[in-house]
């Protein structure tokens, strides 16, 4: 396990503008963005990781780009973005270039007045193979909307895979879980019950397969705070040590623990992103009139549609109210 995969809530230093690059090094590099805290960003390449800030340069030339299309635009530089960075140090580089993205994992950004201009996109994740929604079967109770507006985000972000993923299994002593899940199941989401803290880690072997699936892989855990994201991660990985937290008896809620988002390098393979928990979420850039598209269940219905513009809710000639009725979907 790499330096890099580590927790740490120390922010870096300042970085040194003094020029001692070792002679070996190329003037640019690849790489891979591996961690995002406060507008450093640590950047995997060939020649070791370097600790890097955006130039100048490319933040005037997107700046430029937004006010010609007056277009609200997400971070410039994020999680897992490919990369090309200008070393001026033995570890410190300055990033000039990003390479364009296959897709984007992203919600509106924390405090942004949802439908205002205002609004502004954060990005969890870019370049996602697969996403991995986590929830709890308690402490905290799991959020069957909050599971919805993830899947919408992911489904929008044409994610190859999208998995669920259920924690704290022995906590469900009444067994009433699996039941509430089994409908994501029956539409076709993948979804793992597990015990990461239980003797014998009930479910944690057969998650781990989906996380190493390829080499090259890199998945996402996302969801709520305090559901055991990094608790999960640490039975995975053997010797991460990533900071947990016990959720709050007070108000049941997570707290959070991840402070940054990483990303950790597997030793069986493959890369997995942890990220900060989620408090609340909105779908970024997704009109109503959209919406029913990444529901995947009503997918097949929503062409018969009498109206071009149905909400499903109300309007005669609908498909999937009809469907709805007949069992075909889950009211």
């Amino acid at each position: 396990m790499s330096e890099s995969s580590v927790a740490s809530d120390e922010t870096p230093p300042p970085l040194n503008r003094a020029k001692t690059i070792a002679p070996t090094v190329p003037p640019t590099l690849t790489g891979r963005v591996i961690r995002t805290q406060s507008g450093f960003f640590t950047v995997e390449t060939d020649h070791g990781n370097f600790t890097c800030q955006i130039s100048g340069k490319l933040k005037n030339s997107v700046q430029r780009s937004v006010s010609k299309d007056t277009e609200q635009r997400g971070d410039l530089v994020a999680l897992n973005d490919l990369v090309t960075i200008a070393p001026y140090d033995t570890n410190q580089a300055a990033i000039v270039d990003v390479t364009p993205r296959r897709n984007v994992l992203s919600r509106v950004a924390p405090g942004a007045s949802v439908g205002t201009s205002a609004e502004s996109e954060k990005i969890i994740l870019a370049n996602t193979d697969q996403v991995i929604i986590v929830l709890a079967a308690r402490k905290p109770s799991p959020k069957p909307r909050a599971l919805d507006r993830l899947l919408v985000i992911a489904e929008k972000a044409e994610i190859p895979s999208i998995v669920i993923c259920i924690t704290k299994m022995d906590l469900d002593k009444k067994g009433q879980v699996r039941e509430t899940f089994k409908l994501y199941e029956e539409i076709g989401y993948p979804v793992y019950y597990v015990s990461a803290l239980s003797e014998g880690q009930p479910g944690v072997d057969a998650f781990r397969n989906v996380l190493i699936r390829d080499e090259y892989q890199v998945s996402v855990l996302t969801g709520p705070s305090g559901v055991g994201k990094s608790t999960l991660l640490n039975a995975l990985e053997e010797g991460l040590r990533l900071e947990t937290k016990s959720v709050s008896d007070a108000t049941t809620k997570g707290r959070h623990t991840t402070r940054f988002s990483q990303l950790i390098k597997l030793e069986a393979g493959g890369y997995v992103a942890d990220t900060p928990g989620i408090r609340s979420i909105a779908p970024w850039d997704i009109e109503p009139e959209e919406l029913d598209g990444y529901y995947i269940e009503f997918r097949p219905f929503v062409e018969r549609c009498k109206f071009a513009d149905c909400s499903h809710v109300h309007e005669p000639g609908c498909a999937v109210i009809a469907a709805v009725e007949a069992g075909e979907i889950s009211a």
